[in-house]
Formats: structure tokens, sequence, C-alpha cells
């Protein structure tokens, strides 16, 4: 088989040069002691042409991650983050949840506390070396990664690079995690030889059983109210087709609820919204395609006789401690296999039925579009900005192959996406502050493409704006950042409310933990890495703003904040909990 011999200085050198040749193309870094190897082979490959990914200065572990994910996101390449030791690791840990419930493949890596205290190269030499050693430094990673492992010595160097690249992709996808302790990093093995292209590949995805499809596809069939419930199908765009085609072909009617992608374009006949509660009471057959939470059992009532069907890599999400959703069949299969399938064996089946479907389909599209206009009057007049009012704004200066990134409150249903890979959400973790360092990365991976990135104004603090704005500056990425900012935590206001509707904190007129004022600027943070920062405070406001923050991002080459302050309803709120 082809093999490479280069000579290296350092095993640091050597490890670098095998994650470029296996396709990684930065290494996301915040640098330590730690890093003393890997900074002197990335300056030889800067000078001499040696190969290694595209070193990028990051400063904070959590924006690191979010870029490595929102890469990704952009081009389906898994990326290398580098932290330093347990400290960098802690501070990761947030972007690393993210990245494990939405099976992100990252690879994850950090340095090590040098092993001895003296006579290796690399050896102990800083009195932090001593402090920062912990008896299990991956235990604090272990429960939210794939693999995890400590590099040892050159001799095992290409499998171990080959076997994290490896796992992270292979289905369910997901972070992993290694460490590299100083001295191995300091390793001058000299010739090093390794395959290319490697013979250590990530496993084919999996393929559905040809009997639950049967079966599934005549349930589906039988049905006279089927429904489609996803979150995640629109991660890979293929399955974002083999849906579009389904729902189409059959009249299947679709929720995305909580999306994280586009996974039917939300103008198209079968797209139902994004709330399921009154559609999976009315179902008789439920399709869960990659999706955790179809609905919340405590709010949403499904008919009870309605056959359940989940579809996914991992359709019964085994890494959840707990998830009890009734469940008739399962169906293991990466989604544009198993929709490909289940369209093939729906051949001829349910024809009496779909232009029924097909017709109430239309009159909930009509229902939807005149509450739509409703919602976009209502908030034209109102005298504060709101959710509605900024979606409807971003969708009139929104073209179709922009890309959105949102860690926020928006209201979907006053904006389109018409294509897979233009829309990407928080992961269902939750973890906050993952939106501005996900909208560098896949600004990075999409180049000329415009992104928006839409946070709230609790997200915009938890995503590190000083070292993003930084990352934006020094690497030419502008992204137009828009802050829905109603001064507090809007999700914890509606979680009090939604379970003590009438109880103190509904009474009080700031609640304690609950609001974030007085509100800094948060639009001048922007401009001390030389971008536009401009506050919109009344609705009228807002396109205009709109316009120069895009003129700044396309024309001037540089990012753009805009600190839109926004109201919030108590009585929408307690309304939204409910739904």
């Amino acid at each position: 088989m082809p093999q490479e011999t280069i000579q290296v200085d350092s095993l640091a050198e050597a490890y670098l040069a095998l994650l470029k040749d296996r396709g990684v193309d930065y290494l996301f870094g915040n640098a330590g002691t730690d890093f003393a190897s890997v900074i002197e082979a990335l300056s030889k490959s800067a000078t001499e042409g040696t190969g290694a990914p595209t070193p990028m200065t990051v400063p904070h572990e959590n924006l690191a991650v979010s870029m490595a994910h929102g890469y990704f996101l952009a081009t389906g390449k898994p990326q290398a983050v580098m932290v330093h030791v347990n400290v960098g690791t802690a501070n990761a840990i947030c972007g690393i949840t993210n990245a494990a419930r939405e099976n992100v493949p990252i690879i994850f890596t950090s340095g090590r506390t040098p092993l001895t205290e003296t006579g290796a190269p690399g050896a102990r030499s800083i009195y932090i070396h001593w402090g920062q050693e912990m008896f299990d430094q991956a235990g604090m990673v272990r429960e939210m990664v794939k693999w995890d492992y400590e590099l040892r010595n050159a001799r095992q160097l290409e499998t171990i690079v080959d076997r994290a690249v490896n796992v992270a992709m292979n289905e369910p996808r997901g972070p992993v995690y290694l460490t590299l302790p100083r001295e191995v990093l300091a390793e001058t093995p000299g010739d090093f030889a390794y395959e290319s292209p490697s013979r250590r590949l990530a496993a084919t995805s999996p393929a559905p059983d040809p009997n639950a499809i049967d079966r599934a596809a005549d349930w589906i069939a039988a049905a006279d109210n089927p429904l489609i419930v996803t979150a995640s199908a629109g991660r890979n765009p293929a399955s974002a087709k083999a849906l579009t085609d389904l729902a189409e072909r059959y009249a299947l009617p679709v929720v995305t609820y909580r999306p994280r992608y586009v996974s039917l374009p939300t103008d198209h006949d079968m797209h139902m919204g994004f709330e399921p509660g009154g559609l999976v009471k009315e179902a008789d057959l439920i399709l869960v395609i990659d999706c955790d939470v179809p609905w919340i059992p405590s709010l949403h009532s499904p008919n009870p006789d309605a056959r359940v069907i989940h579809m996914g890599v991992d359709p019964l999400f085994s890494s959840y401690p707990v998830r009890g959703y009734p469940c008739d069949l399962a169906i293991t299969a990466e989604s544009s296999l198993g929709l490909t399938a289940l369209a093939e064996a729906l051949e001829g089946g349910a024809n009496g039925r779909i232009d029924e479907r097909r017709t109430r389909a239309a009159g909930r599209k009509a229902a939807a579009a005149e509450a739509r206009a409703a919602r976009i009057e209502a908030a034209r007049t109102r005298g504060a900005t709101d959710s509605a009012w900024i979606a409807h704004c971003i969708d009139e200066v929104k073209d179709d192959d922009d890309v959105m990134v949102s860690e926020s409150q928006l209201a979907l249903g006053n904006i389109d996406f018409r294509k897979p890979g233009t829309f990407f959400a928080t992961s269902p973790a939750g973890g906050l502050g993952w939106g501005m360092g996900a909208s560098l990365g896949a600004k990075l991976g999409y180049g000329d493409r415009r992104v928006f990135c839409v946070v709230g104004d609790g997200s915009y603090m938890f995503g590190n704006p000083t070292p993003a704005h930084f990352v934006s500056a020094a690497n030419d990425l502008p992204v137009l950042t828009v802050i829905l900012n109603n001064r507090m935590w809007g999700s914890v206001r509606k979680a009090t409310l939604g379970l003590h509707p009438d109880g103190a904190a509904s009474r009080a007129n700031r609640a304690p933990l609950t609001y974030l004022e007085p509100a800094p600027a948060y639009h001048k943070v922007v401009e001390a890495s030389g971008g536009y920062g401009e506050e919109v405070e009344t609705p009228d406001a807002l396109p205009g703003a709109l316009e120069r923050g895009l003129r700044a991002v396309e024309v001037e080459k540089r990012q753009a904040v805009l600190n839109v302050r926004t109201a919030y309803d108590d009585a929408a709120a307690i309304a939204d909990s409910r739904r």
C-alpha cells in the first residue's frame, strides 16, 4: 500500500502531518505550556511547507469547540481542537456536551501535565505542572465523548490518530478525546512512515432492516392521519431531500419540532409548522425521525391508539438516561437510507388517502399563512420589538443561500428556509455560548456565503463575545450578529411562569435570578475589534439597521452586531410553556 515517509524533529510534527493527511483542515487552539512542541512544529510548517492543519488562535475553549462544530455543519469534515491540560478541558465541556447530544464529530485533544519531574525532554519545568495533574483527566468528559485515550509513544501514533477520526465519524457520530503528554510530543522519531491514504476507515452508515421497512410501509399505507415529526433529519442534506420527496409523494404532514436543521423547506405544502401538540392528538400513525423529543408528554396528549415508529442511527437515544416514548417499531438506519427504502416500499400504497391528506394539509397551511400575516401586522404596529417582527425583517433581507445560526427564541414561523444547510440551531443539550462560535465556524466553512447569527442577550454573554469578535477580525470572518435583548433570562422566566402562573414571581416586578439589568451596551463590544455596532430601540428602525449591518459585512468586510431591544410578554410566555 502507498506509504509516506517524512523527516520530523518531534512527534508533534508527525501528529500534525497525520491530521492533515486524514482531512483535518484546522486546529482550533487555546495554547498552554503543553503546546511547546506543537507550536514548534506549526512554525516549521509555516516556514518550510511541511504538512499541518491551519492553526487558528481561539482565546476561549468553548468558542474553539463551537467553531469546530460549526465548521462540520458547513463542510461535513471533522476538525481538531486542542486545549490546555485539565483547565482547558474544563472550559470546553459545555461545547463538547452540545456536540455529543447533536452527534457532531470533533477531534478534541488536550495536553497532559508532564509525566516526569526531571530527565526527559518536556519534563516538568513550571510550578503549575504539579497542580494541574489529575488522577483521571479524561474523567471530566468521559460521559460525553465516544472514546478517550492518552497517547503513549511514537509507535502507536498512526493507529491512535486513525482510531480517533474513525470513532468520531462512525454512526452515531460524536466527539472523541485524546490527551497528549508533553514528553511524548517532544519525542524525536527522525524518520516517520505512515500509510496514505489510510486503510483504517469509519464503517458505512447503517441500512434499515427490509422487514421493518415493509411493516412501517404497511402501517403508513393503512393510516388515515399519519404524521412525521423530526428535529435533525436535515443534518444530512440527502436525508432532507429524501424526506421532502417522501412527504410530497405521499402527502405526509411533517412537523419540525425544535428544529436544528432544515429537514423540509418551511414553505413546502407538507410542512405543518413547529408545534406537534394538536397534530399528535389527531394522528393514528407517528413516524419519528432523528428526533430525541418528538413531543413533551406532560404538555401534549398523543392519540393513545396511534402506532409510533422511531427511525435513526440510534432511534432509542441510548445515551439518554431516561426516554420513555411509546415505540411500536424502532428502525436503526441512517435516515436518508431509511426514508428512501420507505418510499420504495410505499409504492402504490395509500393512494386512496393521499388526496384527502393533501386537502387537509392545504387547509392547515392556509390557516398558518393567515396567522403569520396577522402576527406580522400586529408586530408592525406595536410599540416594542418582538421576535416575530425580527424574524420577518430578517426574512425580507435574507437570500435562500444565506445561512442562519440561531441560539435564540426567534419566531421561526415568520421566516422561511428553503434549502438544507441554511439553518442551524442549538443542540438539545442547550449549553449556552454555542451560537457565536458556530457561526464563525460556519462562515469559515462556507466562505463567501452570508452568515446571520441570532442570539439572546444571555447567549451573547455566554458566547465569549470579546474572543469571538477577536477571532472574526483576525481571520476575516465577517458575520452579522443580531441580539434579541429582552434584558432577562427569558427561558427561566417562561419556565417559572409555566409552573407557577399565579405565584409570587408572576407578581414581582423583578423576580430573583432572572433579569439581566442594567443591560450593557452590547453593540459597543464589537467596536473594540473594528466591527460595526448599532442599538435598535423601535420596530421601525430594524429594517434600516439590518441594511447597514449587511453593508458592513458585505461591502466593508467587517463583522456587525445589532443590539435589538425586545419586549417580553408574560401571557405569551405562559401560553408557550403549555404548548
